[in-house]
């Protein structure tokens, strides 16, 4: 167990150590030169590294705009749920979490070794989290001892084996190849993006055609157009929920138009960063990948976190953002009218950007620009009800957690692994 703990603890837990020994792996196998190999290893850590940071800015962005949203709705702290908690949940279940991790990513590199299924994933934090959230619904179905561990390898292994593959097919739209498909749970959301763009979109025109006039170019840097969406969203919502609220979530050192500025230009800085790690991770990790499918899994595909997909169409990705913003905050309004859920359910700004942005990235590779915002659209609403069905079946344990990083996969899985648990 010690070995075991610290291989998920120390390893599979660090997206950057984990894939850089798949890089390193690579290359030895392709029997690369000492240097080769160092430096490979190494830009494949840094990547993931700048990648990481990149993300941690853009939460950190975007994080009290959450809080926002939360006081504009007029949301009261969820009182009738009385889960354990994330924390308290990891340290008494985290042995068989890990346990589960390890055994779920054995038998994805068999099945790809040895059926057509050849994706594998290497999504380093979601191996964890996707056991974490099958874990909790082993339990909460009355599950013990080894049954968890059955039950929650069982469905992490389906996820890690099944998602990727369904969803490579659209990768391969708007990427052109097949050197990498999807490890995140955004696939469910991006599938029907995707089958969205297929049905009513349009592919002679795409998000990434928007014609700027000279006076505006400027606009076609991600960056900048990305900084100045996120420095307008601050204001108008900083406006509708009024000065005192305003000091109470923004801070009173600042005034509203400097915050907003402020944190719109720091979302355009870590999605900057974010791209540029992606490429250098892509520029490392695809080439070695290759020496391990070569050797050991012919033909075999890395399923790597989702932001990998973003420089194909960085105008969807934002496009995304804000059309399911909309559409999920609408939707909120309705089910906080109609009482169709006994809880809070918050708005899920990580999300939106996230999984509704690469699924934004497929709608857009299926149907162009109309595709992308009918995707992010229905995406968004999705998003909502997803939350909603999947409470339940964490209710004991970690509802809280998925009512913030929840509305993606990890809710709709632990709605079908919780119902077939408590049937059965």
């Amino acid at each position: 167990m010690q070995i075991i703990n610290f291989i998920v603890n120390q390893i599979l837990r660090e997206p950057a150590l984990f894939l850089g020994i798949i890089a390193a792996l690579g290359l030895i196998i392709q029997r690369k030169n000492f240097s080769d190999i160092i430096s490979g290893t190494l830009k494949t850590v840094i990547g993931v590294v700048i990648l990481t940071q990149g993300t941690n800015i853009l939460i950190s962005s975007i994080t009290p705009l959450s809080d926002a949203f939360n006081d504009l709705y007029k949301i009261p702290a969820e009182k009738s749920l009385h889960p354990i908690g994330a924390d308290k949940f990891l340290s008494t279940y985290g042995s068989q979490i890990g346990l589960s991790m390890l055994l779920a990513f054995l038998i994805n590199i068999i099945v790809a070794r040895f059926t057509p299924l050849k994706n594998v994933f290497l999504t380093g934090h979601m191996l964890f989290w996707f056991p974490f959230v099958f874990t909790a619904t082993a339990v909460e179905s009355g599950l013990k001892g080894a049954g968890i561990v059955i039950f929650a390898t069982i469905f992490a292994a389906l996820y890690f084996i099944i998602a990727p593959a369904l969803i490579k097919p659209f990768v391969k739209k708007v990427t052109g190849g097949d050197s990498f498909t999807l490890g995140h749970p955004t696939i469910g959301l991006s599938i029907v993006s995707g089958l969205l763009g297929m049905a009513f979109g349009n592919k002679k025109k795409s998000t990434e055609d928007i014609k700027f006039p000279k006076q505006i170019e400027f606009l076609r840097e991600i960056t900048i157009t990305s900084s100045l969406v996120m420095f307008i969203v601050y204001l108008i919502v900083g406006f509708l929920i009024g000065g005192d609220q305003v000091d109470k979530i923004f801070g009173e050192d600042k005034s509203l138009v400097t915050f907003s500025l402020l944190q719109g230009v720091l979302f355009g800085a870590g999605l900057t960063i974010l791209l540029q790690g992606v490429r250098m991770m892509l520029s490392e990790i695809i080439p070695a990948f290759k020496g391990i499918s070569d050797k050991v899994i012919p033909n075999a595909v890395p399923a790597l976190d989702c932001p990998i997909i973003f420089p194909f169409a960085p105008n969807a990705v934002i496009i995304g953002f804000l059309v399911s913003m909309v559409t999920s905050t609408i939707t909120l309004f309705i089910i906080g009218g109609t009482g169709l859920f006994p809880y809070a359910i918050v708005p899920l700004t990580i999300t939106c950007f996230f999984e509704i942005g690469t699924a934004a990235v497929i709608g857009n590779g299926t149907g162009g620009l109309r595709g992308a915002i009918i995707g992010s659209a229905v995406a968004g609403v999705l998003m909502i009800l997803l939350v909603g069905i999947s409470i339940p079946f964490l209710q004991h344990t970690v509802s809280e957690w998925i009512i913030v990083f929840g509305g993606n996969d990890l809710s709709l899985w632990a709605f079908i692994s919780g119902a077939l648990g408590k049937l059965f």
